[in-house]
């Protein structure tokens, strides 16, 4: 049985969205989700260009967990930018009690 994931802050909330290659329609691309803990990580890191374990520290997640969302979605980025798939944002459920 494997271990119950942790509940990670995660500040940034987007709606849930799609990117895709101009002119080539929705139906035809390959479909690539990223979660909002790996964008979380993203953003604090590429964006806001916090060290690893600042970043991590701020999600409440270990630094190598941290760092194991960070190579996740640069390599779902990626793969959608030089392979022409549609990168989808997932949405997320916020918990009214947060």
């Amino acid at each position: 049985m494997a271990r119950p994931k942790i509940p990670r802050r995660i500040e940034c909330h987007p709606p849930a969205s799609c990117f895709k290659p101009n002119g080539v329609p929705i139906s035809q691309l390959a479909r690539v989700e990223l979660a909002p803990d790996e964008l979380e990580a993203l953003r604090l890191v590429d964006q806001l260009g916090l060290q690893q374990q600042q970043a991590a520290l701020q999600m409440q997640v270990s630094r190598q967990t941290l760092a194991n969302l960070v190579k996740a979605a640069r390599f779902k980025v990626v793969d959608c930018l030089l392979h022409q798939k549609a990168l989808y944002i997932q949405s997320m459920d916020i918990d009214p009690s947060d």
